[in-house]
């Protein structure tokens, strides 16, 4: 099979496998009698990150660190100056104060936590513990802060919100029973968990491959490769539902969705891999890319600040300065 053909077939298959496998564990859950709320926190919220995940772990299992930290990192500058950008051009975000300075906050100590790692420890099993208490931490902040009903919604809670508006009604919507009981539609929901599962490790597995051998015949690192091709790819499902709430006009869900995104990408996939498959951090990856994760979350608060919205010409930057990105990194 083709190197193009291998990394195609691998993203289709983690980005279909991601939608049964969030569709089946939602279901289940809900049948379990667990909240709209909790659903949308945990399970629709990891269920999306599924294609990042399962690259990066299997990527670091395979001994490739490039692909495995430059998917993490290469992802979380696509969110914003790709994924926000084109939103942004769309409809003008509006920019929640509140949200802003919880959650950009929040990424932000995020993306300046994985730098520190990168530059003066590694991604180790301790690393992975202490972002995965990160993660939780924030995301019980989250539950407490949704719970009472005030109308300031979460990253977390508004990354659910962006699947749920390319889905409409058919996600975390109802916690009570079906007719029928509780087995109703159980075999059926196990069965996309299931298949959701195969097909994405299946597809990681199809994606490092590709993505490898694409290195290799290129003759460029697998870091590139790994900041670009897969973290664009795995990429796809937040900048589906990003543009759907843009083009619905409800652009605040996609800033919160792409909030969200980056905080799970490095405390949910950073943790998990770290715990897995630790690895080192390739220092190409450590002395720059890392910068410039850190660097755009912070762009993303002063342009956030300045007027409490991301118009079209804030949009056109970020897309701007994704291109240069792309051209400083790509090899001549």
């Amino acid at each position: 099979m083709s190197t193009p053909l291998l990394i195609l077939l691998g993203l289709g298959m983690l980005v279909l496998g991601g939608e049964f496998f969030v569709r089946g564990a939602v279901r289940i859950a809900e049948r379990l009698g667990v909240s709209p709320l909790m659903i949308g926190l945990t399970l629709v919220g990891f269920g999306t990150s599924t294609p990042e995940l399962v690259t990066s772990v299997q990527a670091s299992l395979a001994g490739s660190p490039g692909i495995a930290l430059g998917n993490i990192v290469g992802s979380n500058i696509a969110n914003i100056l790709l994924i926000l950008g084109l939103s942004a051009l769309v409809f003008p975000i509006v920019v929640p104060s509140a949200a802003l300075r919880r959650d950009g906050v929040v990424g932000a100590v995020a993306a300046a936590a994985l730098l520190a790692v990168g530059l003066f420890w590694t991604l180790d099993r301790v690393v992975g513990v202490a972002f995965l208490l990160g993660l939780t931490s924030y995301l019980v902040y989250a539950w407490r802060q949704e719970s009472a009903s005030t109308g300031d919604h979460t990253a977390a809670f508004e990354k659910a919100q962006a699947l749920e508006e390319v889905h409409p009604g058919g996600l975390a919507q109802h916690a009570e029973h079906p007719p029928g009981g509780f087995w109703r539609g159980v075999p059926a929901s196990i069965g996309f968990v299931v298949v959701g599962l195969a097909l994405v490790v299946a597809g990681g597995g199809f994606l490092v491959e590709g993505a490898t051998a694409l290195a290799r015949g290129l003759g460029v690192s697998e870091s590139v490769i790994g900041l670009t091709i897969v973290a664009v790819g795995t990429s796809m499902p937040e900048l589906v539902t990003s543009l759907v709430a843009a083009v619905r006009r409800h652009a605040d869900v996609a800033l919160g969705n792409v909030l969200g995104s980056n905080i799970y990408n490095v405390l949910g996939i950073g943790g998990v891999t770290a715990l897995i498959a630790p690895t080192a951090v390739p220092p190409e990856i450590a002395g720059f890319d890392m910068f410039v994760m850190l660097g755009v979350a912070l762009l993303l608060l002063v342009l956030a600040r300045s007027g409490w919205r991301i118009g079209r010409r804030e949009g056109g930057l970020l897309l701007a300065l994704y291109a240069g990105y792309l051209l400083w990194i790509w090899p001549s």
